[in-house]
């Protein structure tokens, strides 16, 4: 078992700050930049563990500590030993603490300086998250990394919240910390601790909250309370404010972020993992994600398109299927047509973080990034 969680920048490219590098888990390595699907429940919808493996190449994927608490419960979890084994996913796993899904749950929820206390979305049972409990719920989970509890705040949070938003967040931090050190991890393997960014869109609490994050000196960092509703113009500028402190020996993880240019625009600033719901829930919606732009599958325009979903397509689904079929499904409401779209835009973005480690280790990201920029947005 490691004693910590290591990481190596094998390289930051010559004109910007992206770096490639790797990160060293007890359950495998993870190569960076990366990209986690989101398996809020275990389960990244409608892809199954060996698509995700061998199709998708997910290096490490996401759970959500406010869902699995709920369903299917710690006592379920534990008895099977833990995530990996109940969901049969081998490689590493970040558990988010369920901060954000506490902060979306505005009318059934009570804030105090002890935690959250707030009612079940399924049952309207009342459950109390403090700082002490989120690290232990997630020790029980079994996570590769954890992450502190926070409080999030939407973007047109005025200065006056913000600033006590953030003092609360290292408050709960400071406990969560002690709680992580004084407990041992449950499966036999290291689990480590990031600690979250926060501030809102300020750069002096950007900047106090990176300073105070970095002093934890835990094993990586986090940067939360962004892609909340701020322009991708604000949201950039504060990732840059928090990199430059942030400590670059360690991994930099920007918190449910975002569309494909939102994700080359922050490795360009130093990010290192990324998160985001998006390709699924978009792809369940029939939008999919290409090195050419964005293919909504609804339009009548594929109706008699017989080309594939995608040349030389990250996926097997890309040259298996054509468009006029997967468009056939979505009218149809076939679930077949929900996995395809899924297991394309997972594999694209997989591919896309891919192609920008080759980029940086060659010194070509800058220019490789200014090309795909005006490639992705487009809408085809």
């Amino acid at each position: 078992m490691l004693n910590h969680l290591t990481f190596d920048c094998s390289h930051t490219d010559q004109y910007s700050q992206a770096r490639a590098g790797v990160i060293h888990t007890d359950h495998g390595v993870i190569e960076t930049p990366v990209f986690m699907p989101v398996g809020t429940v275990g389960s990244v919808k409608a892809v199954p563990v060996d698509v995700l493996k061998n199709d998708v190449k997910a290096r490490i994927i996401l759970g959500n500590t406010y869902h699995l608490f709920l369903r299917p419960g710690l006592e379920v979890l534990e008895k099977a030993g833990g995530l990996h084994k109940f969901n049969s996913f081998d490689r590493p796993m970040l558990t988010d603490s369920g901060g954000f899904q506490v902060f979306s749950l505005s009318g059934l929820r009570k804030m105090t300086e002890e935690g959250v206390r707030f009612a079940s979305h399924i049952d309207g049972h009342r459950i109390m998250f403090t700082p002490e409990n989120v690290m232990d719920t997630q020790r029980s989970i079994g996570a590769d990394i954890m992450m502190a509890f926070d409080e999030c705040l939407t973007a047109n949070a005025d200065y006056n919240a913000a600033k006590l938003s953030m003092e609360r967040t290292h408050r709960w931090l400071d406990r969560c910390v002690d709680q992580y050190k004084n407990t041992q991890p449950k499966y036999g393997y290291y689990q480590a601790l990031f600690p979250i960014v926060q501030g809102c869109v300020f750069k002096d609490l950007r900047q106090r909250s990176a300073e105070y994050i970095a002093s934890k000196e835990m094993d990586g960092n986090a940067i939360g309370g962004l892609a909340v509703g701020e322009p991708a113009p604000v949201m950039y500028e504060m990732i840059e404010i928090v990199n430059q402190i942030l400590p670059k020996d360690k991994p930099r993880y920007l918190m449910g972020v975002g569309t494909p240019v939102n994700i080359l625009e922050a490795i360009e600033r130093g990010v290192d993992m990324f998160d985001c719901v998006m390709p699924t829930r978009n792809g369940r919606n029939a939008m999919l994600f290409t090195k050419n732009g964005i293919m909504n599958m609804l339009n009548a325009k594929w109706t008699d398109c017989f080309d594939p979903i995608e040349e030389e397509g990250a996926s097997a689904v890309d040259t298996l299927y054509t468009k006029a079929y997967l468009h056939h499904l979505f009218k149809s409401q076939e679930i077949l047509a929900l996995q395809i779209a899924s297991q394309h835009n997972l594999a694209f973005y997989l591919w896309l973080v891919d192609q920008a480690r080759i980029h940086i280790l060659d010194n070509t990201f800058t220019q490789w990034k200014s090309s795909m920029i005006g490639q992705l947005s487009q809408r085809l």
